[in-house]
């Protein structure tokens, strides 16, 4: 292929849809002619087979290849689940919460679009887990919430002791397919779980976590969804204002890949939401390749501000009243990403008290990359200011990548782990198997220790 010089390539693209399929007619403004690629369906498979081909055609940026991690020696983390251990559980346990009880840890974790919601698993041991069913059973999800394969998404569920209930507290689509946290409360984390029947906070938020303080006053800890709102504006600015790629990314891959994704952003704003994602993919980790060039590009373009607002992922607390069906008084802002690590997003937040600080732990960065981790911040109240570690906690290893959303409870020794998920090395992407791994933790002052 005769190319121009990259920062003046740009594409056009006509879609075609048949049933589950969709065909891209792909014109590359260096004349080589029109190009046909067919995707074969919704699932992640099918855009990863596109990028294999565009990648090979035009050099663009393939999401789901995974990047070498850097090697460095181990950290003590020790893995607890590394397969699948139940058929209805098809996605590993991404998002784990894990909580001690009398009778072992109890466990629940992401289930994605699974016609199961949420896996629930026992173990009296740390080392052999049983699976005990699932919070929401296939046809028993939430009338609020938009539930099957490649509708519902079913994440990041947290479970908390409160009073003498236990309440778990999630996200999923809502039925204007906009993603919501719900409540439900069981007697014991086995359930039956009984939903409140309407979200507790909606608009764009995911990743809810309770946390009860030492006063018994529980607390909702979540992030605003940010980051899923600027690579699509992000896509039409570029489509409109083609000049910017040059300005914003270095490399030819790169600006090929933010000139295709600009040229198929429209089609992209007609599928459903995890479709969007795929198809914006690339773009997102181009820009997070270039993100100290990005954002100060788009801020001295003057054009940019309704994306460069959607570029902070704020982590916000609210007191929960005591029947769980609202929130009290104002939200509290405690963390935004501003660290160069953690790219355009912090998300997965935890909140422990130790020692009487309260630690924060979160997780940043893109959860398909290995450029994802676990990072902490501490402060002496819980409503901040909070103090981050400058970088983060776990980060790949050759041994396990993109290792993230941590919960902390108590483990055989009496002290406090961490427990988290992670990918297989060479692996990565959603809808793809997530292990349980676990570490020891130290508290000294302000600073967090792993220890095995």
């Amino acid at each position: 292929m005769n190319a121009k010089p990259l920062s003046l390539l740009t594409f056009a693209i006509e879609a075609t849809e048949q049933g589950d399929r969709f065909v891209l007619d792909v014109s590359p403004s260096d004349g080589s002619g029109v190009r046909r690629y067919t995707v074969s369906g919704p699932d992640p498979d099918a855009f990863s087979a596109l990028f294999d081909v565009l990648h090979a055609d035009f050099g663009i940026r393939h999401p789901h290849h995974v990047e070498r991690t850097a090697d460095y020696p181990a950290p003590p983390w020790r893995p607890l689940i590394t397969g699948n251990l139940h058929p209805r559980i098809l996605t590993g346990y991404g998002d784990p919460a894990v909580l001690r009880c009398d009778d072992g840890w109890w466990l629940v974790a992401t289930s994605n679009d699974a016609p199961d919601a949420f896996p629930i698993l026992h173990s009296a041991d740390l080392a052999t887990w049983q699976p005990r069913g699932f919070v929401f059973e296939e046809g028993r999800t939430p009338a609020w919430t938009a539930a099957g394969l490649r509708v519902g998404d079913f994440w990041a569920p947290e479970i908390a002791r409160v009073g003498d209930d236990y309440w778990l507290s999630y996200t999923a689509r809502a039925l204007d397919r906009t993603l919501a946290i719900g409540l439900a409360r069981a007697a014991h984390p086995a359930g039956p779980w009984q939903d409140n029947g309407e979200p507790l906070l909606t608009g764009a938020v995911i990743d809810s976590h309770v946390h009860v303080d030492a006063d018994g006053t529980p607390w909702l800890l979540w992030k605003k969804d940010s980051n899923s709102l600027w690579p699509r504006p992000l896509a039409a600015l570029l489509r409109d204002n083609p000049g910017l790629i040059p300005r914003l990314f270095e490399n030819e891959g790169d600006r090929r890949t933010a000139a295709f994704c600009a040229a198929i952003q429209p089609f992209a704003n007609s599928r459903r939401p995890m479709e969007r994602f795929f198809l914006m993919q690339p773009l997102i980790r181009a820009a997070l390749a270039n993100w100290r060039k990005v954002k100060p590009a788009l801020e001295e373009s003057g054009v940019a501000d309704h994306v460069i607002e959607n570029m902070a992922t704020p982590i916000y607390a609210q007191p929960i009243a005591a029947d769980g069906r609202s929130l009290l008084g104002r939200p509290t802002l405690l963390l935004a990403n501003d660290l160069d690590w953690e790219g355009h997003l912090i998300e997965g937040p935890y909140l422990t008290r130790q020692n009487d600080r309260y630690f924060l732990f979160y997780a940043g960065n893109d959860f398909t990359s290995p450029s994802y981790g676990i990072g902490y911040a501490v402060a002496d109240r819980l409503t901040g200011p909070y103090r981050k570690a400058p970088e983060p906690l776990l980060r790949s290893h050759p041994d396990w990548s993109a290792p993230g959303h941590a919960s902390v409870s108590v483990g055989p020794d009496g002290e406090p782990h961490l427990f988290f998920h992670a990918f297989h090395p060479g692996t990565g992407g959603y809808n793809v198997f997530r292990a349980l791994l676990t570490v020891g933790l130290q508290f000294d002052g302000d600073e967090v220790r792993l220890v095995p």
